[in-house]
């Protein structure tokens, strides 16, 4: 059964969960790295989301492929994020680590499908 809407998509309710997730996360970050990482962190979290979001209702496979991209590379930043986060010892990154590294095949294998379908 074909979806009407992106809030359907796993991959989406996957990636808004991550985006939740992060926002409990950084709220404990020093108060100096509220306009540094909190916000690079976040702002890359909700790009994930959002382009899953825009690419659902793009017309064109190349259009809809070229923003489930963007959200790869925005989950790509949220890795080097996870990494920081962890060698700065502002906490544990293993849940986000996990739910991101599902969002990211996820994205994958939706972009795939996309590019292969007949439509």
């Amino acid at each position: 059964m074909a979806t009407k809407t992106f809030q359907e998509l796993i991959v989406w309710q996957k990636a808004h969960q991550f985006v939740l997730l992060v926002y409990k996360f950084t709220e404990s970050f020093p108060k100096s790295e509220l306009y540094g990482l909190t916000s690079q962190f976040r702002r890359a979290a909700i790009s994930i989301a959002a382009n899953i979001a825009e690419g659902y209702k793009k017309k064109g496979k190349a259009d809809k492929a070229r923003f489930f991209n963007i959200s790869q590379g925005s989950i790509e930043e949220c890795q080097y994020y996870l990494i920081l986060a962890s060698d700065l010892e502002f906490g544990n990154t293993s849940e986000l680590q996990n739910l991101l590294d599902e969002v990211s095949k996820m994205t994958e294998s939706y972009t795939n499908k996309i590019l292969s379908s007949k439509f």
